[in-house]
């Protein structure tokens, strides 16, 4: 099922509630109107170090100023991508918000001088903010997975968040769209109306796709939130909270999905553990282009 039916109507929110410091750049705002944070150089890419709740709070003040921006979530992986791929680093330093999804960043960013940088990962950014804003009736679109996974996403946040207004769903081919068929998505994205579009394709695709439809997608935010769809929707195991707290979730996933991640999480790790050696001991500066 490419659309979904309107506005679903779903429910309570939740509580919102030193080589290295030589990568320390000045502050950068958030957007001109919104919350501030620093952003931390590593390697070329600036990452915010912020906590769950701060990125809700920028997100409410960017639908009650009536902005257009989009957000990104900067794993290891998308480092290690950034330092190949100039159109990526160029996506996530233009980004209004760039948060930290992984323990690597988060721990740089605390010996850099910023003890309060927490992890903020898809998954998390999303269910909280579904659960924020039910008493602010946002309205939420879906956008990537199967139709299935996404079926499964809508009852799933449905039963933990009543009164969630989910304004759309669709799931678009896995493959290149035609412009006449990106010119129906964005048609149909835009006439449910929506204040957030979650765009679960995966790195690097989703963020290519988001910085090609800012503008021309009318929300307050586009945001990029990876495998958020599947774990949310039950069809990807999450691994356990000592896990994630420990900077182990990669070892989980590589071993429940071995063939699909077995070169992201055993290459792309090595190849970070490099080029960060290389920037907290002198051997590679890599300059600010944000």
């Amino acid at each position: 099922m490419n659309n979904s039916q309107s506005d679903f109507a779903f429910a309570p929110p939740s509580a919102l509630g030193s080589a290295v410091e030589l990568s320390v750049l000045e502050g950068t705002a958030l957007s001109n109107h919104g919350t501030t944070s620093e952003r931390v150089n590593i390697l070329g890419v600036g990452a915010m170090p912020l906590d769950l709740s701060k990125a809700v709070t920028a997100l409410e003040r960017w639908r009650v100023e009536g902005r257009r921006e989009y957000v990104c979530l900067i794993s290891v992986h998308g480092l290690v991508v950034a330092q190949r791929d100039p159109v990526i680093r160029a996506c996530l330093n233009r980004s209004s918000l760039a948060a930290e999804d992984g323990m690597p960043l988060v721990w740089w960013s605390r010996l850099a001088g910023f003890p309060q940088a927490r992890r903020v990962c898809g998954s998390d950014l999303l269910d909280e903010t579904c659960a924020f804003g039910v008493s602010r009736n946002y309205r939420h679109f879906f956008y990537g997975a199967s139709p299935e996974v996404l079926e499964l996403l809508v009852e799933r946040l449905r039963r933990r968040h009543p009164g969630l207004i989910v304004a759309g769903y669709r799931s678009p081919p896995f493959r290149r769209l035609t412009a006449a068929e990106d010119a129906d998505d964005i048609a149909a994205i835009n006439a449910t109306r929506p204040d957030f579009v979650w765009v679960g394709l995966g790195m690097p695709k989703q963020e290519k796709w988001i910085v090609g439809h800012v503008g021309k997608i009318e929300a307050t935010a586009l945001l990029g939130v990876g495998a958020a769809f599947d774990f949310l929707a039950g069809t990807k195991p999450r691994a356990p909270i000592w896990m994630q707290r420990s900077g182990l979730e990669w070892l989980f996933r590589l071993m429940t999905e071995p063939r699909r991640l077995g070169h992201r999480y055993l290459i792309d790790n090595a190849l970070f553990v490099g080029y960060a050696l290389g920037q907290v001991a002198g051997w590679k500066l890599y300059e600010r282009d944000w």
